[in-house]
């Protein structure tokens, strides 16, 4: 999609590596001025990111100010940022439970109280949040990671019910197993893959009828899509983009 961004103002979350990052360099790709925010650094990245620990509502705030101070308008934020914490209910610490809370969910919300004002005021935009199908379909040993992921879907529709009378757009993409350093550290051993896309019975987890695992691209270009003037009448949808393992739930 050379040049469909050219003149955009981008923010994305979560640049430091895997999804976000992938969603950043497409996008400068396509001509836009991108920024990232996430608390490690990219590595080489082409693109400005600047330290953040979107947790941190302060942190969010002077990052948030920083950049409105440089310019107005903001044409497209794309909140990638998340963390992920294994275990069973009962396992989980209270740690566990509040950093995938505070960032996945938590990090969302501040970005939206400081952000939504100027989407308001200029009367268009897109938001796209990145959800998970772990937010339609219960997960054995992710709790805290599936309540965060469900409530970052329900925040993201209600503020979008709220900007749509603005022409404000919000969407969500859900991905299912993508290759990422997070699925990564899941996995922990090569053969981890074909037992992903053939099924884990013994948590229920369904296989992936496409048979491959997501690469971010994938992700990407259905972000890509509903930020972009194609989707000018999609709001407050959620696609899951997972191969098929949820099986359209």
């Amino acid at each position: 999609m050379p040049g469909t961004f050219t003149g955009k103002r981008v923010l994305v979350t979560g640049t430091a590596s895997g999804i976000g990052q992938r969603i950043a360099e497409r996008f400068l790709a396509a001509g836009a001025d991108v920024t990232g925010l996430d608390c490690q650094p990219g590595a080489g990245a082409a693109f400005r990111t600047i330290p953040v620990d979107l947790a941190d509502p302060q942190q969010v705030a002077a990052a948030s100010d920083r950049l409105q101070a440089e310019a107005e308008g903001l044409d497209i934020l794309v909140n990638a940022a998340g963390v992920l914490r294994i275990g069973a209910t009962d396992s989980l610490t209270p740690e566990d439970w509040r950093a995938c809370m505070d960032v996945n969910a938590g990090g969302v919300f501040h970005l939206l109280r400081h952000w939504i004002p100027v989407f308001r005021r200029q009367r268009g935009g897109a938001i796209v949040t990145i959800a998970s199908n772990a937010a339609h379909v219960p997960r054995v040993g992710m709790a805290a990671y599936c309540a965060s992921k469900a409530a970052v879907v329900a925040l993201t529709r209600c503020a979008g019910l709220e900007l749509a009378p603005y022409g404000v757009r919000c969407n969500l993409v859900s991905p299912g197993s993508t290759d990422t350093p997070m699925l990564g550290g899941m996995l922990n051993d090569p053969a981890g893959h074909e037992r992903l896309i053939a099924g884990l019975p013994e948590t229920f987890k369904l296989g992936i009828p496409l048979g491959k695992i997501a690469t971010p691209d994938d992700v990407a270009d259905v972000v890509l899509y509903l930020a972009s003037d194609r989707a000018g009448h999609v709001t407050l949808q959620d696609i899951v983009v997972d191969g098929g393992a949820t099986l359209g739930a």
